[in-house]
């Protein structure tokens, strides 16, 4: 099983400017491959990422006015992984699952790279990690001894992060609750039919009037200037901020579920259709409805664990757990009240039953 793993490396000043090198080169290859890959297009050709790759490598780092392009203690992968992404980027286009590849601009886009040790694997584990041609970096927590063919970097917020991915084996756990419905909802971020219930945090509404604070800040200052800088760098740290909250939360959901039940039965939501309702969209930005299935259907692999999919028109709110009998069951009431057998429940704890008795 194929699991990955991201955490934030703990870098002087010197690595730090090193990174940037490392990915202003990579945005500076993926926007010249875009360039070109338009030009040549307009001109009647079909270019593809490794033709584009090749002409790059002979002719435009031969330039004596992009010298940087190969300075010293610059892993020159940066810019095969480019290509890749730019590949990349274009297979999802045609397939139509994203929109056409656009220029990726500094201080706009996220600064990312990938770089391997051509072909060989890299050994990971502790606190310390031998990049190729950059050199030992230190991290904040210890890794696993793994090794990963490749390393992803990224900043975010002014903090620099490492990502790989390596093969574990599941790690089934015994000794676990046969079935589980699990209620996703607003509220409350999951409710099980065993009645345990993981709150949301709900970081939106909590850092609503500092993130609003922050951007006045921001328009008052001159474009560009260091003080807009800095600014700008408080407002991405808040928003990272409530996203580590509200993944923090979800993390800790999805491993206790899927660690402790054989099988996971969940409503299958229709989130964008949910989002585009403006008065749910923050509501449901922060319940992470999306993030919290997909957590399950991996963990689940590795906890050995079964996820079930109910269907998206399955009545679980307003059906009685008890009896079955269905009734309407508008969003304002908080309790089923059973017309016909007089159960009186919880509306999200009776709909995680009526999903554990689907398993």
């Amino acid at each position: 099983m194929l699991l990955s793993i991201k955490t934030q490396l703990k870098l002087n000043s010197y690595q730090r400017v090193l990174m940037s090198k490392h990915a202003g080169i990579a945005r500076f290859t993926y926007n010249w491959g875009l360039a070109t890959w338009q030009a040549l297009y307009k001109d009647g050709y079909k270019p593809n990422h490794r033709l584009l790759r090749t002409f790059f490598n002979n002719n435009v780092k031969t330039n004596p006015d992009l010298g940087w392009l190969k300075e010293k203690n610059i892993c020159q992968k940066v810019t095969e992984f480019a290509f890749e992404q730019l590949g990349d980027s274009y297979k999802r286009f045609f397939k139509g699952q994203s929109e056409y590849p656009k220029l990726k601009k500094k201080g706009k886009s996220s600064h990312s790279f990938t770089i391997n040790a051509s072909g060989k694997p890299i050994p990971i584990g502790g606190t310390s990690i031998k990049l190729p041609t950059i050199g030992w970096v230190k991290t904040y927590e210890g890794l696993p001894h793994v090794t990963a063919s490749k390393l992803t970097i990224s900043e975010r917020a002014g903090n620099w992060y490492i990502s790989f991915a390596f093969e574990q084996t599941p790690l089934p756990v015994a000794n676990k609750i046969p079935v589980v419905g699990v209620d996703l909802g607003i509220k409350e971020l999951a409710t099980l039919s065993t009645g345990v219930v993981f709150s949301n945090p709900k970081t939106s509404k909590r850092f609503k009037k500092k993130l609003a604070r922050q951007q006045r800040e921001l328009a008052r200052k001159v474009r560009g200037s260091n003080q807009y800088l800095k600014q700008k760098l408080k407002i991405a740290k808040t928003h990272k901020r409530v996203s580590d909250i509200r993944l923090d939360a979800t993390h800790k959901a999805t491993t206790t579920i899927s660690k402790n039940h054989a099988k996971i039965v969940i409503e299958t939501l229709n989130v964008s259709g949910m989002m585009a309702n403006h008065k749910l969209a923050g509501s449901v930005a922060d319940a992470n409805f999306y993030e919290l299935r997909r957590q399950l259907e991996y963990k689940s692999k590795k906890f050995g664990s079964e996820v079930i999919l109910a269907s998206r028109f399955y009545p679980s709110s307003k059906t009685c757990s008890s009896c079955g009998h269905i009734q309407d069951m508008p969003l304002k009431l908080r309790v089923f009240d059973c017309g016909l057998c007089g159960l009186s429940i919880h509306r999200d704890f009776n709909a995680a039953k009526n999903l554990a008795h689907l398993g």
